[in-house]
């Protein structure tokens, strides 16, 4: 318990690394436990692989402390992996299954939630990981006043209970209910100022209440305490977008595709815009190469691209990207009026003379799509004339966000 207590009065990295403390074997299980509080799932992980090892492969407390760093590092399958063993070994433990619910949640897993609130209700229907098991099961079935009725009967059992307020906060949200929804992260954050998802569910409050000064703190906080997840870096990003702050934006943007974008390469994506906004089209196409390379679903960033490579007068390479296009609903029409626009072009062209710029198809390609793309072209010993393209050039990150 003492441990316990200590670990809370511990508010950051460096707190916990001027701490003194007595070589005991408590000693690890308290770093363990104030390193995941801190979102230091890694070596949280590697304390309780060590503990595991030692002789405690059978606690269920380090299992669920293990489960729960997946979840914090976004390992979902492993973390579902975990509960199940858990549940297995002691099947009427309803520590942490809030959480697990979370994960079957985001797995939209709806049988296998249906089933873990049922077994919930039966075990103890007046815990409050009962009462969140069965929110989120309401939640995910659209029924969002129901969940946030049982999000309350949690508090009711206990008002400082950290994942029912954060949880009801996300509820008045899709409820649109944003006034409802500040209060449950205000208080969310007067419990444990720790919680990145009270911040970032303020700062996306903030945002849709179109107050981007707001949400640029309350995103700025949710980031120092997830210096890694790209989602944050996204946030405020965009965050200062909306300033007109654009270095600053790039820089965000730039490190959360290094830290690893989560959501598809919408960092890149936003990245290229901002370079394409400030005229830096050669930086633009690089990104937006990068975003082709790394992610199939390539519908708007291939018009981008077409619409660069069009203004460049590089018809080949647009008509390629073009013809990508139709296959997308929401960008088919831009595509064909593009590709009218290139066969124009071309057309002109040929009746001019003008073959520099326009390629048959059986012609060399140029050096643009040589270096964004090598899969796509052909060794060509011409390629070495023409003039060398720029790669997508990291961003300076002297700006800590």
């Amino acid at each position: 318990g003492a441990w316990l207590e200590l670990s809370c009065l511990v508010t950051s990295r460096d707190k916990l690394a001027q701490l003194d403390l007595p070589e005991h074997w408590c000693r690890h299980i308290f770093l363990a436990h104030t390193y995941l509080e801190l979102q230091q799932n890694e070596q949280a992980v590697e304390i309780y692989f060590g503990l595991s090892k030692a002789g405690l492969a059978d606690s269920t407390y380090i299992m669920a402390q293990v489960a729960i760093a997946f979840h914090n590092m976004r390992q979902v399958d492993q973390a579902v992996t975990y509960f199940k063993q858990l549940g297995e070994v002691d099947p009427y433990r309803l520590d942490n299954l809030d959480t697990y619910s979370n994960l079957l949640y985001v797995k939209e897993q709806r049988v296998e939630l249906a089933h873990l609130a049922h077994r919930t209700n039966m075990i103890d229907k007046y815990r409050t990981e009962t009462c969140c098991v069965i929110g989120n099961y309401y939640s995910l079935r659209s029924q969002h006043e129901k969940a946030v009725v049982y999000f309350q009967r949690a508090l009711k059992l206990n008002p400082g209970y950290l994942s029912a307020l954060t949880l009801m906060g996300h509820e008045y949200m899709e409820m649109k209910n944003t006034h409802a929804a500040i209060q449950s992260y205000r208080q969310a954050i007067e419990v444990n100022r720790r919680d990145y998802r009270a911040w970032y569910g303020l700062g996306q409050t903030y945002e849709i209440l179109k107050m981007p000064f707001y949400c640029l703190y309350y995103y700025k906080q949710a980031q120092e305490l997830r210096p890694s997840d790209s989602r944050m870096l996204v946030a405020l990003g965009e965050s200062y977008e909306k300033l007109d702050k654009t270095q600053d934006a790039m820089k965000c943007f730039w490190k959360a595709h290094c830290v690893g974008d989560i959501e598809g390469g919408i960092a890149l994506l936003r990245l290229g815009r901002l370079y394409d906004r400030t005229n830096d089209t050669d930086q633009a196409a690089a990104a937006y190469n990068q975003y082709i390379i790394e992610t199939e679903a390539q519908g708007i960033t291939d018009r981008d691209l077409d619409s660069y490579y069009l203004k460049q007068d590089m018809l080949n390479e647009a008509y390629e990207f073009a013809m990508k296009c139709p296959e997308f609903a929401d960008v088919r029409e831009e595509a064909k009026a593009l590709l009218k626009e290139i066969a124009s072009r071309r057309g002109v062209g040929r009746e001019g003379g003008e073959s520099g710029s326009v390629l048959g198809d059986d012609a060399q390609n140029s050096v643009i799509a040589s270096r964004l793309r090598p899969h796509l072209v052909q060794n060509s010993p011409a390629a070495g004339t023409l003039s060398p393209r720029r790669d997508l050039e990291p961003v300076n990150l002297n700006f800590t966000p």
